[in-house]
């Protein structure tokens, strides 16, 4: 047996068919997640917890289906063009493994620095991996934007991201 030559139609069609497969089974994923979350006393009426993951999961799958039988009729997606995308171009894996680093910093140092303090290091190490080179600027944005999300999610969603050392003073 032959492999398909790089790029032709057939290996395309295989890629696109892994797309459709992978939507199917994410869907399916979610339609059982969601069949098995534990019933709510706070339920009122026929719409509960479980609805919108069910009607999510289910449209993940038909558009799995539906993208497998167009595939299957020969249809496939266009390349990618834009005027501001290098095709050509490699993989920058440098800064991939920035970002890598600025969310892995944030996930380590979350629960005993806090969110102010390890989202700054996010939003730093993100502009810095995307060649800001601003460092006082960027600091300054960085630490503006990480106060004022813990603000948001504390206040506007009730939700209380973890304070860290800043325990008492936020």
């Amino acid at each position: 047996m032959t492999s398909a030559p790089r790029g032709s139609a057939q290996e395309q069609g295989r890629s696109e068919y892994g797309v459709a497969l992978f939507l199917a089974a994410l869907g399916l994923l979610v339609i059982v997640q969601a069949l098995l979350l534990p019933e709510s006393r706070i339920v009122r009426g026929p719409v509960g917890p479980a609805v919108v993951p069910l009607v999510v999961g289910g449209l993940l799958v038909i558009v799995g289906v539906v993208l497998a039988i167009d595939v299957k009729r020969g249809g496939r997606g266009e390349p990618e063009g834009g005027e501001d995308v290098e095709l050509t171009g490699g993989t920058d894996w440098t800064t991939i493994a920035m970002l890598a680093a600025a969310f892995l910093a944030n996930a380590l140092l979350i629960e005993t620095l806090g969110w102010v303090f390890s989202g700054a290091v996010l939003f730093w190490g993100s502009a810095f991996a995307l060649g800001s080179r601003h460092y006082v600027r960027d600091a300054v944005i960085a630490f503006a934007l990480s106060i004022g999300s813990f603000y948001l999610f504390a206040l506007g969603l009730g939700i209380v991201l973890p304070p860290g050392i800043l325990r008492g003073i936020l």
